[in-house]
């Protein structure tokens, strides 16, 4: 069989061919169609050349189908609607959608903000099923490659990049956690107090020196670091009934100061942090997804 060569065929042809091939009359096409007789004319002459078959042929009563006609017609009905259905938008339907959506974050922000977006997606989408990926050291990689929709973080790319889209989810700001009986868990905090004290930190990278570190440097002071944490999950537990103080975002101290003996305390009044702002991430590939974009306008109204 002779390959034909699809570049070189109008495919709008088949638009016309399927109105010639249902109506039998050129006349007829063209009103169907809002195109001119002879407009429809020379298309059907072009479809005849290139299909090699008259398509439409003269009979005492009018035209009727070629045996070739008669044989594709069912199979351009089925094409057209094919083609139809993948240049019409797709829809998401929440209450019968099925597959997975998937997130990640550190646990700070998973924790916080996570079940929140699970209870909304088990009540509007409870077919949908909800995957939490373990977060990498570059908050972004997993969104770049395509190995998760949506990213939690308070971090922003270290070069800004346009594939990146967000909205913001949640502000906060530092705060000291410490158990009830520090001497520091009553009155206000000087600077020197918090230098001389015992520190924690949470390094989710295990490597180089906490923000506070880099805010005291330039003051000339230098915080005493006694224990380092991978993760805020732990705090509790080594925080209680010890001298240590962490300097922690606020939302998160008050998770972790539930039903515990810890209290939280405002940071010395010397510093000027900004607040800190946590995002939903996404990449280009996904802001046209019909289901990551039901998704986001959710998140949207969840977090306003």
């Amino acid at each position: 069989m002779l390959e034909v060569n699809l570049r070189s065929i109008d495919l709008n042809l088949l638009v016309v061919l399927q109105a010639l091939l249902e109506e039998c009359h050129v006349s007829k096409a063209s009103v169907r169609l809002g195109m001119s007789q002879p407009a429809v004319s020379r298309a059907l002459q072009r479809l005849r050349q290139t299909m090699d078959d008259p398509l439409l042929v003269r009979t005492g009563s009018g035209y009727d189908l070629s045996a070739r006609a008669v044989e594709i017609k069912p199979q351009l009905m089925r094409v057209l609607h094919e083609v139809q259905e993948i240049m019409q938008p797709e829809r998401f339907d929440p209450l019968h959608a099925e597959g997975t959506v998937k997130f990640t974050g550190l646990d700070l922000e998973l924790t916080l903000l996570i079940p929140k977006v699970v209870q909304l997606l088990r009540k509007k989408a409870p077919n949908l099923k909800v995957e939490i990926v373990p977060q990498v050291s570059d908050h972004f990689a997993l969104l770049e490659q395509g190995e998760v929709h949506f990213s939690l973080t308070g971090l922003v790319p270290e070069v800004v990049q346009d594939q990146y889209r967000r909205i913001e989810v949640a502000r906060t700001r530092d705060v000291c956690l410490m158990d009830e009986n520090n001497p520091l868990a009553k009155g206000k905090i000087s600077l020197e107090q918090y230098v001389d004290a015992s520190h924690g930190l949470v390094s989710i990278t295990g490597k180089g020196p906490g923000k506070m570190d880099d805010v005291l440097k330039p003051m000339g002071y230098k915080r005493k670091v006694m224990l380092r944490l991978a993760s805020f999950m732990s705090v509790v537990e080594f925080c209680q009934d010890s001298d240590l103080i962490f300097t922690a975002p606020e939302m998160m101290a008050e998770h972790l100061s539930k039903n515990s003996s810890l209290v939280i305390r405002p940071l010395p009044k010397e510093f000027e942090l900004p607040e800190i702002v946590f995002y939903v991430y996404w990449h280009a590939r996904y802001h046209h997804d019909p289901m990551c974009s039901w998704i986001r306008a959710e998140l949207a109204e969840l977090f306003s």
